[in-house]
């Protein structure tokens, strides 16, 4: 996979605005606040709009070519030929090996997210039917040392109060961090990461900062991620998913507990 990355992430991720705070006493307080930039992405696959996407200005490379993988539409990094952004991160344009035809549609789809992401119809025949991930070995300690170091919190999120964080790890060792206005980005961001760096996400985990929808455990499923770990919870239907597919789901995690919500592999005796 080749990206020609014009704008590389010259954008800023946090502006600072002044404010004023006004507290119940009657007194208030004149500060400059900073706030998350919102940036939008239209990425066009051979040719044709297939997702508009609205994210945070960073890793724009990464985040297309890690959406087309947990979207199903390739299978890894050698299925695309190019991924070009153009010099003000706006426009991506995306060229895959084997060429494909899509119907051309205005018809779009809104996935459960934080921003006004959109999937357009067109872009729905391509994807893969989900497989069974191949589960793998974790351990508690792992789980315990990626929440603790989340605990300590995360640059955009530290500043903005704003960010959905997620990290990828092998093992109890944290390969990249990403953050993100929607939790969906920030996965898909170090995805791409993995994928630049030809890392296999097959024997990775992931960890995310967000609540945990059925389309958060498709997007690992369909990526073949064994593992999904969340501080926070997830759904019922999530719960289905993971158990029909042997998604090792493990939420509610932090520093001093965590929940485990399926085991494929039993490392925790019920």
């Amino acid at each position: 996979m080749q990206s020609f990355d014009k704008s590389a992430d010259s954008k800023t991720e946090i502006e600072s605005y002044h404010a004023c705070i006004v507290k119940r006493d009657g007194t208030y307080q004149h500060k400059d606040e900073h706030l998350q930039a919102e940036h939008t992405l239209d990425v066009y696959i051979d040719g044709q709009l297939s997702m508009r996407m609205v994210c945070s200005p960073s890793h724009l490379v990464e985040l297309v070519s890690g959406r087309l993988l947990t979207e199903g539409i390739v299978a890894d990094a050698s299925d695309i030929e190019f991924v070009y952004l153009c010099e003000y991160g706006t426009v991506a344009r995306v060229l895959l090996k084997k060429k494909i035809a899509l119907e051309h549609t205005n018809v779009d789809t809104v996935p459960s997210c934080c921003t006004g992401n959109k999937i357009f119809a067109a872009i729905e025949q391509l994807g893969r039917t989900y497989q069974p991930v191949t589960p793998r070995i974790w351990q508690p300690n792992w789980i315990f040392s990626v929440a603790d170091t989340f605990a300590a919190d995360t640059p955009m999120h530290k500043k903005t109060f704003g960010a959905h964080s997620c990290y990828l790890v092998k093992n109890d060792r944290i390969l990249y961090v990403c953050e993100d206005l929607s939790r969906h980005n920030a996965f898909d961001k170090v995805v791409g990461c993995a994928m630049r760096d030809g890392i296999n996400v097959k024997e990775c985990f992931i960890y995310t900062s967000g609540r945990v929808p059925i389309d958060m455990a498709s997007k690992a499923i369909r990526a073949g991620i064994p593992l999904l770990m969340s501080k926070a919870v997830p759904t019922d239907l999530t719960v289905e998913l993971a158990k029909r597919y042997q998604l090792t789901l493990l939420c509610a995690a932090h520093p001093d507990s965590f929940t485990v919500y399926n085991d494929p592999l039993h490392i925790i005796e019920h």
